[in-house]
């Protein structure tokens, strides 16, 4: 459903911002599916983010603006593209 994919992406843009990868902010939000201390996933306009890290806290969840800070240590950030098939929460977590 590539239409609806890009009609979301138009209506909230994606940005990503890190500051010395200790506060991580985003934009274009429109789900936050799990967080906790090692690893936050996020579904945006642009696809699924998955945040790795350590000490990583919610300090923003504004999902009617779609904004999310994040502070901790950022380890990595991936993108999993939403229009593809996937295995899900524990495929991420474990893959």
């Amino acid at each position: 459903m590539a239409y609806g994919y890009e009609e979301k992406a138009l209506e909230m843009p994606h940005k990503l911002t890190l500051d010395g990868r200790a506060r991580l902010t985003l934009t274009g939000v429109t789900e936050v599916e799990s967080f906790d201390e090692k690893m936050v996933v996020l579904h945006t306009t642009l696809g699924t983010a998955v945040i790795r890290g350590q000490s990583l806290h919610l300090k923003l969840l504004s999902l009617d603006g779609g904004q999310v800070h994040v502070d901790g240590t950022v380890d990595s950030i991936t993108y999993e593209d939403d229009r593809q098939e996937s295995g899900g929460f524990l495929a991420r977590l474990f893959g």
